[in-house]
């Protein structure tokens, strides 16, 4: 008989990743990443800061919450820094939750609100999408004693739909004072309508609101790892508290700072996914297939439930031809693809490959 994990540990689906063929050149559209890549200012940060690899980072990451503060007009010290913010939403966890707890978040929603809460031998309830958006009504009605955190990933991921900051307000506004709702904002940098809220102004007014960001999105830090979280007061202390005392690298910190400050390459960014995204959808579209192009970097593509043409057999058939989008069985769509925008090319291979695969 060996150490037995506390209860929760075991039932969780471990998270997979992005796949790569090593015979084969591949285009990788599975995770989301920037299709034009960092700012060439985080790059040149990122070689500066690489001289000082010897010396233990920042462990407040006061440079970081600066530029952040400095660029979203925030109080740096409600801003806490981490290592993406998959980081952030586990310590939120950690944190916050005990034995029995109950966690709301939707049906389609980021795998990680899952695995925090069973890893913390909390109680996941999973709430139905209709129409795969999130429903306020029916996330209240789900609402108990027990509750503790509600997660909202707004864009949510796969899906790429959005609450209105009006619905965020109303579902906040129902909940409990002694429930914690986090925002996970990932993707709020590519949204581009006038009635989206990100979180910033609730957090600013409400006790009980924590809104999470990454710059593994819209920045092309990817790879970097890095995240932050906008919270009250109270729940800053208590993440200073339980977070790694270096757990933002030097270069990562360096990195992230100088991308937050190039204005003109976020904005490329979100030209080029604004651009590409509606070419994505409309061109699979006149496949024959049904595609939820949704406002983050990524759309949503549905195939046959049945015969040849289904989702696993598009999987196989794509990735041996070189293309890799992402299999969302594990969110509760087992008939969907996801396919992040890309650069041109990419983007037509995408396409290419699906159509070829359609006349199989």
């Amino acid at each position: 008989m060996g150490p037995t994990p506390k209860p929760g540990v075991l039932e969780i689906t471990p998270y997979v990743g992005t796949r790569a063929d090593p015979g084969v050149r591949l285009y990788q559209l599975s995770a989301n990443e920037s299709a034009i890549g960092p700012s060439p200012a985080a790059r040149d940060a990122f070689r500066a800061a690489a001289a000082e690899m010897q010396f233990y980072p920042d462990g407040g990451t006061h440079i970081l919450r600066e530029a952040i503060g400095e660029v979203h007009g925030l109080n740096p010290d409600r801003i806490v820094c981490g290592n993406g913010s998959d980081e952030l939403l586990t310590l939120l966890a950690n944190a916050y939750l005990e034995p029995g707890d109950e966690v709301l978040f939707s049906a389609h929603a980021f795998l990680v609100y899952r695995i925090a809460t069973l890893a913390n031998s909390a109680i996941p309830v999973v709430v139905p999408e209709p129409e795969l958006r999130v429903d306020v009504d029916a996330l209240l009605a789900r609402v108990t004693k027990k509750t503790r955190i509600v997660y909202i990933a707004n864009p949510n991921n796969p899906t790429g739909t959005y609450l209105t900051g009006e619905e965020l307000h109303r579902l906040h506004g129902e909940l409990p004072p002694r429930v914690l709702l986090v925002i996970d904002s990932a993707y709020a940098e590519f949204v581009r309508r006038n009635d989206y809220e990100s979180g910033i102004e609730m957090v600013s007014r409400f006790d009980n609101v924590a809104m999470t960001r990454t710059f593994s999105k819209a920045y092309g830090l990817a790879g970097l790892r890095v995240g932050w979280v906008f919270c009250p007061a109270s729940v800053a202390d208590v993440l200073n508290r339980v977070r790694g005392p270096y757990n933002v690298s030097v270069v990562a910190q360096a990195a992230a700072a100088a991308a937050l400050r190039d204005h003109a390459h976020l904005e490329a960014a979100v030209a080029h996914n604004e651009i590409w995204r509606h070419w994505l959808a409309n061109e699979i579209r006149k496949l024959g297939l049904a595609v939820d192009e949704g406002v983050a970097n990524f759309v949503l593509i549905h195939f046959p439930k049945d015969g040849p043409h289904n989702a696993r057999a598009a999987d196989a058939y794509l990735l041996k031809h070189g293309v890799a989008l992402r299999p969302v069985g594990a969110y509760g769509l087992p008939h969907c693809l996801r396919a992040t925008v890309g650069l041109e090319d990419e983007n037509r291979a995408a396409v290419a490959a699906l159509a070829e695969f359609l006349k199989t």
